[in-house]
C-alpha cells in the first residue's frame, strides 16, 4: 500500500523530488535486550523477527522539544514518552535515544487501541482457530481491525463517542477506558523502573 502511494504522488508530481522517512528508523538505537523477542534465534537471523517500533517521527520531535524545554542536554535526557492515539504507543527514552517501545514487529503489540488489541497471549489466535473454525486471514483482520477499544465496546473506536457513551452509562465503555489506562500506567511504570532516572513525561 505505501508504495502505491509513492507511485501514485511521482505520476501527480513528476518534478518534485520525493523523499521516504521511515517511521521505525528513531529506534535503531534500541539494545538487543529490548528489540530482540525470547523466541527461537534463528526468526531473527533469517526472518527478521525483532521489535521495530512505530511513530518514530512523533517520538524524535517530541525528544528533541522536550530537552529544549527542559534545559537539558538531548543526550542526557531521560524521557517516557506517550503518543495516544487510534494506534498508540509509548517510548522509553535514555540519554536521548529510543531505549524501549511498546509496539513491535507489528503495530498489534502494546497498549490497548482503537481497534487493536495491544499484548495478548500470543496462543490466543491459534486457540480462536480451533474453535471457530477463523482462517489467519481472519484471525488478523480481527486482531487489526477488530479489537481493542472497538472489540470491547462492540461499537466505538473514537474515545470521544466512549466518553459520551460512558456518560450514557454504557459500562463497556468504561470498561474499554479503564482497560486503556490500565495498560498505559503499566507501562509507564515499568519504563520509570528501566530508567531509574526520568526527567519528564
Amino acid at each position: 500500500a505505501n508504495i502505491i502511494g509513492i507511485e501514485a504522488a511521482k505520476k501527480v508530481l513528476p518534478n518534485v523530488p520525493h523523499c521516504a522517512v521511515m517511521d521505525t528508523a528513531w529506534h535503531q538505537t534500541m539494545p538487543p535486550e529490548t528489540f530482540l523477542y525470547a523466541v527461537p534465534y534463528e526468526w531473527y537471523e533469517k526472518y527478521s523477527v525483532r521489535r521495530y517500533g512505530f511513530h518514530g517521527t512523533s517520538f524524535l520531535y517530541t525528544a528533541k522539544r522536550a530537552a529544549v524545554l527542559l534545559g537539558k542536554d538531548p543526550f542526557k535526557t531521560n524521557l517516557i514518552i506517550c503518543h495516544l492515539g487510534n494506534g498508540a504507543s509509548i517510548n522509553a527514552v535514555k540519554d536521548g535515544c529510543s531505549f524501549d517501545t511498546s509496539m513491535g514487529l507489528t503495530p498489534i503489540e502494546g497498549l490497548v487501541m482503537g481497534t487493536r488489541p495491544g499484548d495478548a497471549d500470543l496462543a490466543m489466535p491459534f486457540y480462536v482457530m480451533k474453535k471457530s473454525g477463523m482462517s489467519s486471514s481472519e484471525i488478523e483482520t480481527a486482531l487489526n481491525k477488530k479489537s481493542g477499544l472497538l472489540g470491547i465496546t462492540g461499537k466505538y473506536s473514537d474515545r470521544r463517542d466512549i466518553e459520551k457513551a460512558k456518560q450514557e452509562g454504557d459500562a463497556r465503555a468504561e470498561l474499554s477506558q479503564n482497560m486503556e489506562a490500565h495498560r498505559v500506567k503499566k507501562y509507564i511504570g515499568g519504563y520509570q523502573a528501566i530508567l531509574g532516572r526520568v526527567d519528564a513525561l
